[in-house]
């Protein structure tokens, strides 16, 4: 069992916990991610690993609510544990085998979008670590939704926020952002990590490709097992069939086809949406008709 030492609602239906996990805390890399499970018979659900301290033996884990299984999550307190916690899987971020000397040199940009910005916090504080500054976008529908500012404005001097609705600092979305530091404000980038929902990975690598800007994007598709076994994370990455468990969870944005990407999760939403009516209506659920008494 996984201990639970904090769990802190970040905003509507985003969630923060810090699990006691001293063997994955241990190996953990910016970039990779972690298997959680909620109990035995719990689905087995990838998460990006936020933050990780190897001496306390924690890893931070940041989540949204997308279904059943996330719902259980939610309700998890301080002291519950997880039944499962395995990690961490997949490769890490390029950015940590790259020389240091040679990083500082180059002039890096972080896209991140709504939850994204768990996964994009370990790498700008890893970059920071090592004397590497980075200019760091960050976007959510709203003010509300927007997370971990505060953490962020700690490793870099350069955090730029924008809203869709424009309730925070700025109306646009990320791309619109970078666009404007690139045309406008005369910025060059020699590389670009785009982390967010597929859709905004796809525009945002449409954008950085026309502007000529090498991309990275962090691929979370559905998984079961984490090993490349199952194949349910395929992914068409130039000529390459890939699987993000193993060979991600970052690829090159402008090789990877975001639009059968998309069309293999939209797969799974019947399935989550049965699950979740089945969560809701506990006892009284037969079917999943929804009109159960």
């Amino acid at each position: 069992m996984y201990k639970i030492l904090k769990a802190e609602k970040l905003a509507e239906k985003i969630y923060l916990m810090d699990v006691e996990a001293p063997r994955a805390a241990k190996h953990c890399q910016p970039g990779q991610f972690v298997i959680v499970k909620t109990d035995e018979k719990g689905e087995r659900i990838p998460l990006t690993i936020c933050d990780y301290d190897r001496e306390k033996g924690i890893v931070t884990i940041v989540f949204q609510i997308v279904g059943a299984s996330t719902e259980k999550m939610a309700r998890l307190q301080a002291g519950d544990a997880f039944e499962d916690f395995v990690g961490p899987l997949g490769c890490a971020s390029e950015l940590i085998s790259t020389d240091i000397d040679e990083l500082k040199k180059k002039k890096i940009v972080f896209v991140a979008g709504g939850v994204g910005t768990a996964p994009v916090y370990p790498q700008v504080k890893w970059l920071h670590e090592h004397g590497v500054d980075a200019d760091v976008i960050v976007g959510a529908k709203n003010k509300d939704l927007l997370i971990l500012e505060n953490e962020m404005r700690a490793v870099t001097g350069n955090l730029y926020l924008t809203t869709d609705d424009g309730s925070y600092v700025r109306k646009g979305m990320g791309t619109d952002v970078l666009k404007d530091l690139v045309n406008n404000e005369g910025k060059q980038y020699d590389l670009c990590i785009a982390i967010g929902p597929l859709i905004m990975m796809k525009f945002v690598c449409l954008l950085t490709k026309e502007l000529g800007i090498p991309t990275v994007v962090s691929m979370n598709p559905i998984m079961v097992d984490g090993t490349g076994m199952c194949g349910a994370c395929r992914l068409q990455v130039g000529d390459e069939v890939k699987f993000a468990c193993v060979d991600g969870p970052e690829f090159d944005g402008h090789k990877v086809d975001f639009d059968q990407a998309m069309k293999r999760q939209q797969m799974y939403k019947t399935e989550e949406g049965r699950a979740m009516l089945a969560l809701q209506e506990g006892d009284t659920h037969h079917g999943g008709c929804g009109n159960c008494n």
